[in-house]
């Protein structure tokens, strides 16, 4: 049985990678989203084992010490992280999996999972990062300026990725990444088995 794809997908905060990817999530029966752990507050709407596990810094920390997070990673004052073990789980089983996480983690699930698929979601610019973030009105002007401020740092890390999708309408970068997932699933080292099978003698 093949494994499953490791998709990593990180962008600015506001950049509207929820909506890419729940577009994404609709249109393909055989993929799982990889809940995050986080210590942040739930915001108005957010369902918890839905959105993220929400959890308390303590309980976070003791899992973080047991190796408990294939990454993790502190963001604007609260941690974030993966559960190892659900996501090995499933690639095992030939299921992909979706992890949407911060440049941080991935760079950590890329150092110890180079088979990983990394995809960074890009605003069309920076004043349009700033007013997606203005407009979802949810955090304080100086809250935002803060995320802007790691939005830079962030683009400085886009080299890191394979593939960069510009989030300009929703609908369009939904699809360029579902075809950056089936053209991957036909990477040749990903279909060896098969032509060791069937097509050497």
């Amino acid at each position: 049985m093949k494994k499953g794809i490791l998709l990593v997908v990180s962008g600015p905060s506001g950049v509207g990678k929820g909506t890419v990817i729940k577009q994404v999530l609709a249109a393909r029966e055989h993929m799982y989203y990889s809940v995050s752990a986080t210590t942040r507050e739930m915001r108005e709407g957010e369902v918890d084992g839905r959105d993220y596990d929400f959890m308390k810094k303590e309980d976070f920390l003791a899992m973080k010490a047991e190796n408990g997070f294939l990454e993790n990673a502190e963001f604007c004052g609260n941690y974030y992280g993966t559960p190892r073990k659900r996501v090995i789980e499933k690639l095992e089983k030939g299921i992909d999996v979706l992890l949407e996480i911060e440049v941080q983690g991935a760079m950590q699930v890329r150092a110890s999972f180079p088979e990983a698929v990394l995809v960074f979601i890009a605003p069309p610019s920076l004043a349009e990062l700033r007013r997606r973030l203005v407009d979802r009105k949810t955090e304080t002007a100086e809250v935002i300026e803060k995320r802007l401020s790691t939005a830079i740092k962030e683009f400085a890390c886009i080299d890191k990725y394979a593939y960069i999708v510009v989030n300009d309408i929703a609908e369009n970068a939904a699809v360029h990444l579902s075809q950056i997932i089936e053209s991957e699933k036909l990477r040749t080292e990903r279909n060896m088995e098969y032509v060791k099978e069937n097509l050497l003698l």
